[in-house]
């Protein structure tokens, strides 16, 4: 009996002695020692519902329990029906109470805007309005190919391009196609002058009148036009160019035809005319209006008498030749000496395009997108223009703003705009690309491609502990796992057999890039 219990003993101290050849000893502090690791991967809520998800998953134990949101621990790590724009905070628990916990944020699926790359240009043609009237018309058709509908200075949309009962003015016709994208177009409804190039000249037979008595007669007529009416010294226009009853003196006929353009003649009756012999000649100098703008003028001065005074269109007299404000057309500026003697001159004014001989050069300095950061779209483009002033710039046909910078932006190809303070633009491509790795990155990527052989390796697609190398992002995320691994030997010591441990130089790689910021750019 004594014997048999010697051999039981000894075969519980020879199994004692081979588990604890083959179990590491449980530390006093087996969580700090050996810690777990949570990851979280989400799917965001789409359509404004709470339909988010989290799948939490755990190495380093067993018999893992979750929580979330302080909420009570379940053994199953995958949290439905959650709200968009919303923290979560998530415990996981393995069953020997160790601990981890990570955040992750429920984002909102948008759907896709489907003007962007739509470019919707709008074409018209136009019929000017006469001289106070709304009787212009625009026609307006969009491409590319499609259903449009047209609004016209912001109004209510309307299946054909096409207004009429339009005044002169500037216009802006917008179409708007099947899924809501726009264009605009501008237009500028001039005036049909009815006067321009016509000239009204009036001619009289006279009868002077008794001395003493009013009995002298005018009989006006007038060609340049059909239609005409006379008026006496600015009295009532009336059909008939005959007056009668007239006493010694000085009487102004004006002729008008039925579009409203006058001719001037003086008569003398009775007395020496001041006009006769004279000759007034008006010269003038102009400023062409902005196309579309009213900010033309015409500076009119005479000669051949004295004392002028200066009229536009048979406008009231004035006693300065200078007219401003004006919108490109013809014009009539019409000079009288203090005798009453006239004189005419037209001129055109043209609309002028101040960007003819404006010409802005885009320079562009581009920061690429570094892999692996926070945001992930971190690229950057910043914009220099020369050849004019007062810049503002837009990315991607966007709005136009002051600041030259554009940050945020992922990898890929943007058209930059740059319009002056006169309007006039300017675009060009710029290109994100992706930045080359850091030196210190480099290193370490290399030196774990190289070291990293045999079973339960974390490369060429070996997943041992949850944990994979073979892409740059999952190195930088793992950064901490790889320090613990290699260096700081907190965790299982790497790299495994048949392949030996880090030498101080192999180390020193690992440790220079964990310093440096253990980032994809270092």
């Amino acid at each position: 009996m004594k014997n048999t219990l010697i051999i039981f003993f000894g075969l519980i101290l020879s199994a004692a002695f081979f588990l604890g050849a083959c179990v590491h000893e449980i530390p006093h502090d087996f969580c700090s020692s050996d810690p777990i690791s949570l990851t979280l991967a989400k799917t965001d809520a789409s359509g404004n519902q709470n339909n988010g998800i989290i799948v939490a998953t755990t190495t380093g134990g067993s018999n893992f329990l979750y929580s979330l949101n302080g909420a009570n621990f379940i053994g199953n790590g995958t949290f439905t029906g959650l709200r968009p724009n919303t923290i979560y905070r998530v415990v996981s628990k393995n069953s020997w109470g160790c601990t981890d916990t990570a955040e992750i944020e429920i984002g909102l699926i948008t759907p896709p805007n489907p003007c962007v790359g739509v470019t919707i240009t709008v074409s018209s043609s136009k019929t000017d309005a006469s001289l106070n009237q709304n009787n212009g018309i625009i026609n307006a058709s969009a491409s590319p190919a499609g259903t449009y509908t047209y609004s016209i200075n912001n109004g209510a949309f309307q299946p054909v391009g096409s207004f009429s009962g339009l005044a002169a003015g500037n216009y802006t016709v917008t179409a708007k196609n099947a899924n809501g994208c726009t264009g605009t177009g501008q237009l500028t409804i001039g005036t049909i002058n009815p006067c321009a190039g016509i000239t009204v000249l009036v001619t009289t037979t006279n009868t002077n009148p008794t001395t003493g008595q009013s009995n002298g007669t005018i009989n006006a007529t007038a060609t340049g036009g059909t239609g005409f009416t006379y008026s006496l010294n600015n009295g009532t226009f009336q059909s008939s160019g005959n007056f009668t009853g007239l006493a010694t003196g000085n009487y102004t006929i004006t002729a008008k035809n039925s579009n409203g353009c006058t001719g001037v003649t003086i008569v003398a009756l009775g007395a020496t005319n001041p006009c006769a012999g004279v000759t007034i000649t008006v010269s003038a100098t102009k400023v062409d209006p902005t196309t579309g703008q009213t900010n033309g003028s015409i500076t009119a001065t005479a000669s051949g008498a004295t004392g002028f005074t200066y009229s536009l269109n048979n406008g009231t007299f004035q006693s300065s030749g200078t007219f401003s404000g004006l919108a490109a057309g013809t014009y009539t500026v019409t000079a009288k000496s203090s005798g009453g003697c006239l004189g005419s001159l037209s001129v055109t004014l043209t609309g002028t395009n101040p960007c003819t001989n404006t010409l802005i050069t885009i320079n562009n300095n581009i920061a690429n997108v570094v892999p692996c950061g926070t945001p992930a779209a971190n690229g950057q483009i910043t914009i220099t223009a020369g050849g004019s002033s007062g810049y503002t710039y837009n990315i991607n046909g966007g709005a136009y703003q002051n600041s030259n910078i554009f940050s945020s932006l992922a990898v890929g190809t943007f058209t930059v705009g740059v319009k002056d303070v006169n309007g006039c633009t300017k675009t060009a491509s710029a290109t994100v690309g992706t930045a080359a790795a850091g030196p210190l990155f480099a290193s370490v990527k290399t030196l774990i491609i190289n070291r990293c052989s045999g079973s339960g390796c974390h490369t060429n697609g070996g997943n041992a502990a949850g944990y994979n190398f073979d892409t740059d992002c999952k190195i930088v995320g793992y950064w901490s796992q790889i320090n613990r691994s290699t260096v700081l030997y907190t965790m299982v010591k790497m790299p495994k057999s048949p392949q030996a441990f880090f030498s101080a130089a192999e180390k020193l790689i690992i440790t220079n890039w964990v310093n440096a910021g253990h980032s994809y750019g270092n």
